[in-house]
């Protein structure tokens, strides 16, 4: 059936974005990243495992932008990246099956691996005012304006 929340206990109406609907095959890998708006992933076929941290593991995670460095947070090249070891303590791990749903919060880092053929479908909402979010972002990954604007200032001051 279709997928539908109690009015209010996920996200209001007006605060809805975007849902996306994700065909994988056992071989598909998202990389490690971050949105900024909080989702729910549901899983309708097949298996997914998902890794979350926190968005305090940012410096650990070799972020650039909304996206980890490391590329695979699995089998990490500790030489490379000796800081994502420390991640670890705070990486929560799960894996998704047919009817499971994930709320994964905005700002907090995921990493997601089909492990069969798999469909997904994702429902993003705003959860602040939806004026911070960026006009053009169709995704729910585009920092938020102000943030930018605060980095860039910080730049040309260094």
């Amino acid at each position: 059936g279709d997928v539908t929340f109690p009015e209010g206990l996920i996200y209001d109406k007006e605060d809805y974005h975007t849902s996306v609907l994700r065909v994988s095959t056992g071989d598909t890998q998202l990389w490690t990243h971050y949105d900024v708006m909080h989702n729910v992933l549901i899983q309708v076929t097949g298996t997914k495992r998902v890794l979350l941290w926190p968005p305090s593991e940012a410096h650990n995670l070799y972020t650039e932008g909304s996206s980890s460095r490391v590329p695979d947070p699995l089998s990490p090249d500790l030489a490379r990246f000796p800081r994502f070891a420390d991640a670890a303590h705070s990486r929560l791990s799960t894996t998704m099956r047919p009817g499971d749903a994930l709320f994964i919060p905005g700002l907090w880092f995921h990493h997601v691996s089909a492990e069969s053929f798999s469909v997904a479908v994702n429902v993003f909402w705003k959860a602040l005012p939806h004026n911070l979010y960026h006009p053009k972002d169709h995704y729910g990954n585009k920092d938020l304006p102000a943030g930018d604007a605060a980095v860039s200032a910080a730049v040309r001051r260094v």
